[in-house]
């Protein structure tokens, strides 16, 4: 049995959508669409918002529930324009029962009233969500801190389009997801509001806040944006200076950057443990931004994500390899290209870090406690490098380009990537999976 098998088992739930995390995701519905209108007032970490989410049914729906925070409080909802018989907030969800069953593929809109002081959601991971800086806020929402911020379906395979508009004191700079389709000052308030058509998940949609200046960053393959406070400007213009080569590489590498908009790199003014990703844009604290260029192989690790985990989306939390093993073979073949190590040196030397290392993962199913152990990257990264040098590169890139096209916007399963790469080569790669995904020993490199 395995260990996402136990968890379902021991929390005594009704059918869960994924047993990494047994109380996210909803039934009974598809969202298509988020519409957030936010205010946030950064001195008492206010937030007031307006969810207008659309949706059809997928069955006979009379009672339904969101994802939300316990720390936010609901004051209206409306479904199709009228009053539900009941709503009511428990257990981190909005249950709301309707006076009639909708039919299944029902139009639905739901208009969520809300407000409250939002907190960090506390994981297995440490706090997740939305979060207060000294002076401003942040959303780092993987894997589950969406709902910290906003009522919705908080799952990978749910993924949908946004508009955000967040109105805050007019000093603060507003960042979300998308392009901005409008900045507006309003009595010492501005108004921004983002558009995100891109088909994304709840846990990679976000709001930055801070007293930031945004520029834009020259001679890059696609536009690209850095927002950060104009004490670390310097540091910044060392630190990231190579991060248009960064991006033309992996178009040449991956295919084409997944997303019209652009991207856009945001420096807070704190320290950050890790950067985060998020559709678009990634994170990194004033830490990784110190005039040392020592980040530079978190910053490839950021970009790398916008193909592999925020497109190309695991379905499960268990294929979390989909995610991170990508984005670090991204560091190494970044560093191959950039004048440093081999993706092969790169290769040994974590081998032999691994070898000395617990050997009880499975990196298919790792358990939801160690989804995100360096183990999983690095293994991950290892997997690739085994199967780029068993299919050559000409197929192995041949293949990455297939499935960051193939899966675009879009989930997958670790049994979709092993069936794509059958089509690259002659011989079964049955050996190689059963040996790096599916066995906890570590093989021989």
């Amino acid at each position: 049995m395995t260990r996402s098998k136990k968890v379902a088992k021991k929390a005594g739930h009704p059918p869960v959508i994924d047993p990494y995390l047994p109380g996210n995701g909803n039934f009974g519905y598809r969202v298509s669409r988020y519409e957030l209108d936010l205010e946030y007032k950064v001195a008492s970490n206010r937030l007031t918002g307006t969810a207008t989410i659309t949706a059809v049914t997928l069955a006979a729906l009379r009672t339904f529930t969101l994802d939300l925070s316990d720390n936010l409080s609901v004051g209206k909802v409306s479904v199709n324009g009228r009053r539900p018989a009941q709503f009511r907030c428990s257990g981190a969800k909005l249950h709301i029962t309707l006076p009639a069953a909708l039919p299944a593929g029902s139009a639905m809109t739901v208009v969520i009233r809300y407000s409250g002081n939002p907190r960090p959601i506390d994981t297995l991971w440490g706090d997740v969500g939305f979060e207060e800086l000294t002076n401003g806020a942040l959303v780092a929402g993987q894997p589950n801190g969406a709902a910290s911020w906003f009522p919705c379906d908080d799952h990978p395979s749910a993924k949908a389009s946004y508009r955000i508009q967040i109105s805050t004191d007019s000093p603060y700079h507003a960042v979300a997801n998308g392009e901005l389709l409008s900045r507006k000052v309003r009595a010492g308030h501005t108004v921004w509001t983002y558009e995100l058509a891109e088909p994304t998940s709840p846990y990679l949609v976000t709001l930055q806040i801070g007293m930031y200046e945004s520029h834009r960053m020259t001679k890059t393959p696609v536009p690209m944006h850095a927002v950060l406070p104009p004490r670390l400007r310097s540091a910044f213009d060392h630190d990231f200076e190579r991060q248009p080569q960064m991006m033309k590489l992996f178009v040449k590498l991956f295919g084409p950057y997944p997303l019209s908009t652009g991207y856009t790199v945001v420096v807070t003014d704190d320290d950050l443990e890790i950067p985060l990703e998020a559709q678009g844009i990634s994170i990194f604290g004033a830490n990784h931004c110190d005039g040392s260029r020592g980040s530079e192989r978190l910053i490839a690790h950021e970009l790398a994500h916008q193909w592999f985990g925020n497109s190309v989306t695991a379905r499960r939390w268990r294929d979390i390899w989909l995610h991170e093993g990508f984005a670090c073979y991204a560091e190494w073949l970044w560093s191959e290209n950039s004048g440093g190590r081999g993706a092969a040196e790169w290769a040994q030397h974590y081998y032999d870090k691994l070898r000395h290392s617990p050997q009880d993962l499975l990196l298919a199913d790792p358990g939801p406690r160690d989804m995100f152990d360096d183990r999983v990257y690095k293994r991950g990264a290892l997997t690739l490098h085994v199967l780029r040098e068993r299919i050559g590169d000409k197929n192995f890139f041949a293949l990455l380009q297939d499935w960051t096209t193939r899966h675009r916007h879009g989930t997958a399963f670790t049994d979709d990537f092993t069936g794509l790469a059958a089509g690259y080569t002659s011989e079964s790669l049955q050996p190689l999976w059963q040996a790096w995904l599916y066995s906890e020993a570590l093989p021989p490199l």
